[in-house]
């Protein structure tokens, strides 16, 4: 992976705000990555300082072995889930 799409994909997830979410597509697409997949991978791996708690699966959830955590943050910042899933209509970022 080049490193400007590394660092795209870092200033596109630092953007979204406070009580809003986007989807791992959401930020492929707007960072021109290749694949949702990717954009999981660079959170991994160098996400510790980015609001990754904001991004969430298509349908609304959480990865399976960050949901406690991440919907405890979200909550913190308005975000309410039904369950374990957030609904998109009302949360979704639109930049």
């Amino acid at each position: 992976m080049d490193e400007e799409l590394h660092e795209r994909v870092r200033e596109v997830v630092a953007t979204v705000p406070p009580g809003k979410v986007a989807t791992y597509g959401d930020i492929a697409a707007i960072a021109g990555a290749p694949s949702p997949r990717m954009i999981g991978r660079i959170l991994s791996e160098d996400g510790a300082d980015l609001p990754w708690h904001r991004v969430l699966r298509a349908n609304g959830t959480p990865a399976p072995h960050l949901v406690h955590r991440q919907l405890e943050l979200l909550r913190a910042e308005g975000v309410l889930a039904d369950g374990q899933k957030v609904n998109l209509k009302t949360y979704r970022w639109r930049p």
